[in-house]
């Protein structure tokens, strides 16, 4: 029997495809060469394309929703379960660090990339390796590591305020997604830390809540009021999208349409989503760089370029897809030696 949830395949399949290509549109040269063959494509992924990270936010509370329900702490101690979600994110994390790290130090040293980053520092090494990078300012290694330190901090948020007993854990969940669409998420100086991110995780992990609640339309209708009374007081095209994701995913699971099932390359496309995530910087800069040396004008190669960066990432996530399952998944390697693991794959980079 197939326990996947069909629509939640689809929407990470779709953000996974939108932030590979709006990083794509983001970074140069190559869509600044190509842009002129499709100047509103590539102005619209430039501008709205990290909308994507929105449907990751929410998708993720949704999950988190189906998997811990309010009041029911598990018999796992909070710590333990962070830890567990820590070596979980950490390999493919820790492996597309190191890629990134490789690719940036050989692209400086032989053709050049205005986007590679500087070699890294120890301090910096280190921060990243616990996912602190952006609350201590050190410069990211990497265009999606950023998304990984803000996930383990809203799974250790959420999960701590799931413990609380009944109805207890859903008013507190309520209230600090409240907090940060109203306030929170209006200051950008807050924007490394889970605050600022609550309201779109926290709408998925209401909304998932919503059809095991006694009345589960009135508790859909709530987070409807939440949503709208965020936008009016102040739009923001990031949470109108989180608030149609959650809305959405909430309506299918009400009405058990979440049976759905999508195309096969779909629903293998959501199971690569975070590795491409992590590792299609580094495809990027290594192929822009390429391209750069080999053809240095010429919007159409650039276009071509843009889609092989594309299929190569997809191609490179399915690869770490394949590490990180050979290395976490087992119950014998599932462990803080990991952990170990993953910093001496980080200080050989070094």
């Amino acid at each position: 029997m197939n326990d996947r949830l069909g629509p939640v395949d689809a929407l990470k399949a779709l953000a996974c495809v939108l932030i590979v290509w709006h990083h794509l549109a983001f970074y140069g040269p190559m869509s600044d060469l190509a842009r002129p063959l499709a100047p509103a494509v590539v102005d619209w992924l430039f501008a709205y394309g990290r909308m994507a990270v929105q449907v990751f936010l929410v998708v993720s509370g949704f999950l988190l929703a189906r998997g811990m329900p309010p009041g029911r702490a598990p018999s796992t101690p909070w710590a333990q379960q962070v830890g567990r979600r820590y070596l979980r994110l950490l390999v493919p994390y820790a492996g597309a660090l190191v890629l990134a790290i490789l690719v940036s130090d050989a692209v400086r040293a032989s053709l050049g990339h205005p986007d590679a980053p500087a070699t890294p520092t120890w301090t910096q090494l280190l921060a990243h390796l616990l996912m602190v990078q952006d609350l201590l300012g050190e410069e990211s290694l990497s265009a999606g590591v950023w998304y990984v330190a803000i996930d383990l901090q809203l799974f250790a948020l959420a999960t701590l305020l799931c413990r609380l007993p009944g109805s207890w854990a859903v008013a507190a969940v309520a209230a600090l997604t409240a907090l940060s669409l109203l306030w929170c998420n209006l200051e950008p100086q807050l924007d490394a830390t889970a605050l600022y991110f609550f309201g779109a995780y926290g709408m998925g992990l209401l909304a998932g809540w919503a059809a095991r609640a006694t009345r589960p339309w009135a508790a859909l209708a709530g987070v409807a009021l939440l949503g709208a009374a965020a936008l009016a007081v102040g739009w923001r095209d990031r949470i109108a999208v989180a608030w149609a994701c959650a809305l959405l995913l909430g309506l299918l699971q009400a009405t058990g349409a979440m049976g759905w099932q999508p195309p096969r390359w779909m629903a293998w496309l959501a199971a690569v989503s975070y590795p491409v995530f992590l590792v299609h910087f580094a495809v990027l800069l290594a192929v822009g760089a390429l391209w750069g040396w080999l053809w240095p004008d010429g919007g159409t190669v650039h276009l071509l370029g843009m889609a092989l960066v594309f299929v190569l990432s997809l191609l490179a996530g399915a690869g770490l897809h394949r590490l990180e399952r050979r290395i976490v998944r087992p119950r014998t390697a599932l462990g803080w030696q990991v952990a170990v693991l993953a910093a001496g794959m980080l200080a050989m980079t070094v």
